[in-house]
């Protein structure tokens, strides 16, 4: 079959893993994926809807890109 460029009847693969069905897996897998990122990004909104925090010293002492801006705040929900 080497160099053989005509495809017989038997050799179609229409309904293989590459061609409708693997095209329909695919689909059904990626918007699965879609579905339980869909599902944990609203777990993850809902649990830090109701996490206040307020800024515990003054605003000016916070900098720009400093990884101390951590200890000016307080959560205050939950």
């Amino acid at each position: 079959m080497a160099n053989n460029t005509q495809m017989n009847e038997n050799e179609r693969g229409v309904f293989s893993i590459h061609g409708v069905t693997g095209m329909l897996i695919a689909t059904v897998l990626l918007l699965s994926i879609l579905g339980v990122l869909q599902v944990l990004s609203l777990g993850a909104q809902n649990a830090e809807a109701t996490n206040f925090y307020k800024v515990n010293q003054d605003i000016n002492a916070i900098k720009f890109n400093s990884s101390e801006n951590a200890n000016h705040y307080e959560l205050v929900g939950k």
